[in-house]
């Protein structure tokens, strides 16, 4: 469905911000993780067609949309991090606006799209009396206006109270049933527990691509629980990477991501898919 290769990214002589990244990407829900500046953002950007890869290509159903980009728009839903609205209209009349632009003449399917995102009693208040958590919700329900094929969202529940990002996890776990869902975090709890695959991006490039299980089961023997005097604490974090720290009286109780023991009486634990997630990068860090 939506294919990805050798896509480079570079902004001026001296930032890259996607470096020869290959990816292929079937129905389902994937989770793109990577800390602040690792590339996400601009590499969503690119599947939506806002800015163009400096090198490589990304094709949709075998169409490169850098020369085509129509092929993949009209099949695009699409979520921004920085979402703006028009603050002097309200939120049915925002949604009017954009179903008009995507050529969507059903407002029945405006008023479902509300309704799915908890706004409807709110569909005549102002955009400017929301919270940011609404302007979330509003934003989702325009991206869902065009029932894509794609959907990309970039920090989709920044904003989000806890019931709301649960009932939007579910939403996206149901609609990649039969679509491709992208969803851009650095927030692991967001897609741990819906994603098929994690993209896994770190200073451009894309570390690994698995199944959850997958990223677990090799993180497997590589996390470990340790009780340690503070001064021991001192060491440990210069020489391993520590995980976890929790202060316990006069001893200090860690979680470690290391190949082997890392010190007297700790010992093996199971990994959490995060823990997992940090594992892999430190192995990497290292590796390089």
């Amino acid at each position: 469905m939506l294919e990805l290769r050798n896509v480079t990214k570079t902004f001026g002589k001296d930032v890259t911000a996607v470096a020869d990244l290959s990816l292929s990407l079937q129905p389902g829900v994937v989770g793109l993780i990577g800390h602040n500046g690792a590339g996400k953002t601009t590499l969503m950007q690119m599947i939506a067609t806002l800015t163009r890869p400096t090198s490589g290509q990304i094709l949709f159903d075998g169409t490169d949309i850098a020369a085509r980009p129509d092929a993949i728009r009209a099949r695009l839903g699409y979520l921004p991090q920085d979402f703006g609205v028009y603050r002097n209209v309200s939120a049915l009349e925002f949604m009017q606006y954009f179903a008009a632009l995507k050529g969507v003449r059903d407002a029945a399917r405006i008023r479902r799209l509300l309704e799915l995102v908890n706004l409807h009693e709110h569909a005549s208040r102002m955009a400017s009396t929301f919270s940011g958590g609404m302007l979330r919700r509003l934003g989702i329900a325009q991206a869902l206006l065009n029932d894509p094929d794609i959907l990309v969202v970039d920090e989709p529940t920044a904003g989000l109270d806890p019931e709301e990002r649960l009932r939007f996890r579910n939403l996206l776990a149901e609609l990649g049933f039969h679509k491709l869902v992208i969803v851009s975090t650095h927030i692991v709890s967001d897609v741990e527990s819906i994603a098929g695959k994690l993209a896994i991006m770190k200073s451009g490039r894309l570390v690994a691509c698995d199944t959850p299980d997958t990223i677990l089961e090799r993180a497997r023997g590589q996390v470990w629980s340790a009780s340690v005097s503070p001064v021991e604490y001192d060491i440990l974090r210069k020489t391993t990477h520590v995980l976890q720290a929790l202060r316990q009286g006069n001893r200090v109780a860690l979680r470690i991501a290391h190949p082997s023991m890392p010190c007297d009486g700790a010992r093996l634990s199971e990994p959490s898919l995060e823990e997992a997630l940090m594992a892999q990068r430190y192995a990497v860090k290292e590796a390089a």
